[in-house]
């Protein structure tokens, strides 16, 4: 089986985890992974080359998920704008993008780790998905695990993830900090701020972005 996966640090917890758990139910041998951003592993779901992965909730929408996603209940700090005239896209995204025009944000979208670095140095941006919530009082989903086959698997994988909250060894945060230039103090906020659960409010989020994006 091929994972998609995609290596922001909104995403660490949940690499943390499907590392024990692949260890200890014997899939790790039967795992591999495809590297990339969103973008790029949503075309890769999308045309098969991966059998599941954290999808772009735009490209997600006829596809089989669980009950997991990158959800933010109000700011993310990793999805913004600089605002500006020009619109300049971030080619890394798909929901962002779309994101941005709908809540009628011109500017410069970033997402990712380099999002996180920009507004943790500096005021002049906008947070998409505070502003989503503030628009709509409803958190903003970002991305949901999406899978071709195995639905037996993924469902253990969502119930398995939801029960503890992981903890992210210092030596793991450490290693992300040098590789981001994000401090693991700030990292640490940062996660803070991601939901992983789908639930109820969520999936009302959903559906709500899904609506509005057939106006853009």
């Amino acid at each position: 089986m091929i994972f998609g996966k995609i290596e922001y640090l909104n995403l660490l917890p949940f690499h943390v985890f499907i590392k024990r758990f692949t260890r200890s139910t014997q899939q790790k041998l039967l795992m591999e992974y495809k590297k990339n951003v969103p973008a790029k592993i949503n075309d890769a779901f999308l045309n098969r080359r991966v059998d599941a992965a954290f999808i772009s909730s735009i490209a997600a929408k006829k596809s089989y998920h669980v009950n997991l996603g990158i959800i933010a209940k109000k700011e993310v700090k990793s999805v913004i704008v600089i605002p500006g005239n020009a619109d300049k896209k971030d080619v890394e995204s798909a929901s962002s993008n779309i994101l941005a025009n709908l809540l009628h944000v011109k500017g410069e979208v970033l997402i990712g780790d380099k999002a996180l670095r920009y507004a943790l140095a500096n005021n002049d941006y906008i947070d998409l998905a505070k502003l989503w919530n503030e628009k709509y009082n409803l958190p903003f989903v970002f991305a949901l695990l999406c899978y071709h086959k195995d639905k037996k698997l993924y469902k253990k994988v969502e119930k398995e993830f939801l029960k503890k909250e992981v903890k992210i060894p210092q030596y793991l945060l450490q290693k992300a900090s040098k590789k981001t230039d994000i401090s693991p103090h700030d990292l640490a906020e940062y996660l803070k701020l991601i939901s992983y659960g789908l639930d109820y409010k969520a999936k009302k989020g959903v559906k709500k972005f899904y609506t509005e994006a057939k106006r853009v």
